[in-house]
């Protein structure tokens, strides 16, 4: 191997390793930005491939993490363009005048807020409290991943921080989600034949073409390639599945069995074709995603 094929494989290495830790940070952000932890994965993984498939064709690079963040903005302000929420931005203030401090107890409560609040800050005040508020990251940094001046930024966040103020003093109105027939009883019924280590009920649940998706692992397809899946469910004890909603979509929550009522480990979305089961996709590869996720579990079973 000459040098020059060593170099090569070592800025290789360096790139998997360091997309491999910034991955859930890159997630905090693209949820924060789509409102939901699974769209926000949606994002992120979008985001993965192009960054992946433009790396060999870009020469050396000063700063990966700022041009991954770069790529993974893009394609959050891609998916919001095609979800058609993109929010005019007006600038009323003269940014150079601005003087916004933020304290200990302020940051703490734009950490903890939902991600549903904000989606309701326009798209360019959502996208520098998220990098500076959440992630941590400098007014210069930010400008970096998303072409912006530092006075544009200044103003973002301090109308944006503002405005976050202002709804965390809002009273939260949502209703329970409700799932109809007949997805409440397909998903009641996976689940009691799941915990029930049922796998044979489950197979006959399965559609031909079933696709399992095991978050930043694998993908499969098919009932034999499928079948493998359940097989190591039966190595492990620590799970109990619990009907539920993650950002209000339906979901198998993922519970330890010695504490169903705390906060769910992980969880499982499927997608029903009919009567069939057309889609799998296991999170548990991926528990970062919980992170900010809305995870109701249902009172005495989905309603």
């Amino acid at each position: 191997m000459t040098a020059l094929d060593t170099s090569a494989t070592d800025a290789q290495e360096r790139f998997d390793r360091i997309l491999g830790e910034l991955r859930p940070k890159l997630h905090r952000y693209c949820a924060r930005m789509t409102g939901s932890v699974i769209d926000g994965e949606d994002v992120v993984q979008e985001a993965i491939v192009k960054a992946i498939e433009a790396y060999p064709r870009t020469r050396a690079i000063l700063h990966l993490e700022g041009w991954l963040f770069r790529i993974t903005h893009n394609a959050a302000l891609d998916f919001l363009r095609r979800r058609a929420r993109q929010e005019a931005i007006h600038a009323d203030e003269d940014p150079s005048m601005i003087v916004d401090p933020t304290d200990a107890a302020q940051d703490r409560q734009i950490v903890a807020t939902s991600l549903r609040t904000f989606m309701r800050l326009p798209l360019a005040q959502r996208s520098s409290v998220i990098l500076k508020d959440v992630l941590g990251y400098s007014l210069e940094e930010i400008g970096s991943v998303v072409d912006s001046g530092v006075p544009a930024i200044k103003a973002a966040l301090h109308r944006g921080r503002a405005r976050l103020r202002a709804l965390a003093e809002e009273p939260e109105d949502s209703p329970v989600p409700v799932l109809a027939e007949p997805e409440r009883s397909l998903l009641a019924a996976y689940i009691r034949s799941f915990n029930a280590r049922d796998f044979d009920a489950i197979g006959s649940m399965l559609a031909d073409e079933i696709q399992l998706e095991l978050v930043t692992r694998m993908r499969l397809k098919g009932r034999a390639e499928v079948a493998g899946y359940f097989t190591n469910y039966t190595r492990l004890q620590d799970w109990r599945l619990v009907p539920g909603f993650v950002d209000r979509r339906p979901a198998a929550l993922v519970c330890h069995p010695n504490d169903l009522a705390g906060r769910p480990g992980y969880f499982v979305l499927l997608e029903w074709s009919g009567p069939r089961l057309g889609g799998i996709r296991d999170f548990y590869y991926a528990r970062y995603v919980t992170d900010g996720a809305e995870m109701i579990i249902a009172d005495g079973g989905l309603r």
